[in-house]
């Protein structure tokens, strides 16, 4: 990697959580290791899981989560454009960590619609952001090693090609070679790979390098025929079969499936130190965002964590928690529709521990006043916390630090609403009223300390027997979880040829598979 400009890779994939996010971390993990400089890039982003960076930028998680794999701090030039979706046709656009403004889909892909996101959008187009986003991969190019872009969605999705900011679109421009990614536990991968490859105009194609199969189980030699088919077909080879391995997707996108029914908990294997488990129910309300924040309780034995939409899934638990959302006052409203608000009511009268993060907050209050986001006006709260909301324009992102049940608590702030606690005992910028907690802090659970204390708290409440493990540590979990990405790469691909292609870019003669781009 010579001449002050590192190298490059984009990892692409055949669909939407073919494995990219997690892919890409393990590739800049096992990079860190050899001694190189790396860092994570994604042009553009559409989750509802983000993450504030030191300078108090909004990025996705999955590019904070692909930051610490490569040991570096993570950055808005990493995710210079977020979507955060705010119903079916309509987003928030987040620009270099900050919000510009809400924009239909038609508006955004290159038609017309949705509110001006001002002049950094140059009217709207998606494909006018197409200078900034490459200038910030330029800018991390001349600063690192290597820099390994991930892709979104399909590099394939041929209505979307003209004005693409994050699959070939970044590749052609920067002259990245592109490997992609197929999940062959959902079936059809060779179908995946040729038609991938087969849409592809000849620029692009001469780009795509070959392939790596996620997710196989089996005996690796019943594959090998197919893909020495798939590379007399495409005259691409396949870089590795990655095998399926529980419990690594972690901080991916927008799938429950994905972050917690089951991934964080897989990973630990020690029994509970007392004598009861923990339940924890999460209200799966709309537009739910950083349900993140729950995987720290899934680290710990014993505590067991679902997601809930029936209010008979709360008798059960020993803690609830209202977790953050785009769309407060459509959570409310959901809430009350599915007969989750009095069975909330109902908790906290009998003094049972309920806890509300962000949006969740919000919704335990007495008040929201919303013109920004839902633009509702005034809506009720479920009144059972002494707070008023008013939603502003501007939006506290931030990292704060302080202390709450004598343990010392760091999160991360994403939110519009501004809270007027009224009453209650403090706790981090919220309020407890007995048994029933609210905060805007994410991430507060992962402070060791306090998550232990805050366990303690909810299972003497609950009468639970429950002992917080006193060793857990989720700072140490999340390592041990990108060690093991970075063995899947070194251990099961062809280290050597990617890193060829990582400083030498494609290869050069790719045939072309017809019939191409239409």
């Amino acid at each position: 990697m010579t001449g002050g400009r590192g190298g490059g890779l984009l990892v692409a994939g055949t669909t939407s959580d073919a494995g990219k996010s997690v892919v890409t971390a393990g590739i800049c993990r096992w990079l860190v290791r050899r001694g190189l400089k790396v860092a994570p890039f994604k042009g553009q982003n559409m989750s509802l899981n983000s993450f504030v960076t030191r300078e108090g930028a909004e990025i996705g998680r999955a590019q904070a989560m692909q930051a610490q794999a490569a040991r570096v701090e993570p950055t808005a030039l990493m995710n210079p454009v977020l979507l955060k979706p705010g119903g079916d046709r309509s987003s928030q656009v987040v620009l270099m960590g900050k919000p510009v403004g809400e924009m239909s889909a038609k508006g955004f892909f290159g038609g017309s619609g949705g509110s001006s996101p001002g002049k950094a959008l140059h009217g709207g187009r998606q494909k006018e952001l197409f200078e900034p986003v490459m200038a910030c991969l330029e800018e991390l190019r001349s600063t690192y090693d290597a820099v390994i872009c991930e892709g979104a969605g399909s590099p394939a999705e041929i209505n979307l090609r003209r004005t693409d900011i994050v699959n070939m679109g970044v590749a052609r421009a920067a002259k990245l070679p592109a490997v992609v990614v197929g999940d062959i536990d959902r079936g059809g991968v060779f179908a995946q790979f040729f038609g991938t490859t087969a849409l592809l105009s000849p620029e692009d194609q001469s780009l795509v390098a070959g392939y790596l199969v996620n997710k196989f189980r089996g005996d690796v030699s019943l594959l090998e025929p197919g893909l020495d088919m798939l590379y007399g077909l495409t005259g691409r080879r396949t870089f590795g079969v990655l095998p399926y391995a529980h419990g690594l997707g972690i901080d991916e996108e927008d799938g429950l499936r994905v972050s917690l029914r089951g991934t964080v908990r897989e990973s630990v294997v020690a029994p509970p130190v007392g004598a009861d488990v923990l339940r924890v129910a999460v209200c799966a309300v709309p537009l739910m965002s950083n349900f993140t924040d729950v995987d720290a309780l899934a680290a710990e034995p014993g505590v067991v964590v679902r997601f809930v939409d029936r209010p008979e899934e709360l008798v059960d638990a020993d803690l609830v928690v209202v977790p953050g959302t785009r769309g407060t006052v459509k959570a409310l409203a959901w809430l009350r529709e599915r007969g989750l608000a009095d069975a909330l009511a109902r908790r906290a009268a009998e003094g049972r521990p309920v806890l509300g993060i962000c949006g969740g907050f919000q919704a335990l209050g007495e008040r929201i006043e919303d013109e920004v986001e839902s633009k509702a006006g005034v809506v009720d709260g479920l009144g059972l916390l002494p707070v008023r909301v008013r939603f502003g324009v501007e939006k506290t992102l931030a990292r704060p630090v302080g202390e709450a049940l004598g343990e010392r608590v760091e999160g991360y702030e994403i939110h519009h609403g501004v809270a007027d606690v009224r009453g209650g005992e403090a706790f981090l910028d919220g309020c407890r009223v007995g048994s029933v907690w609210g905060t805007h802090w994410h991430g507060s659970l992962e402070s060791d300390g306090f998550r232990r204390a805050f366990l303690r708290e909810v299972a003497a409440a609950a009468g639970r027997r429950f002992v917080p493990a006193p060793d857990t540590s989720f700072g140490a979990l999340r390592e041990e979880q990108l060690d093991r990405l970075g063995d899947l790469i070194e251990e099961h691909a062809d280290t050597d040829a990617l890193l060829r292609l990582i400083e030498e870019g494609a290869p050069a003669g790719l045939p072309f598979v017809p019939p191409g781009a239409p």
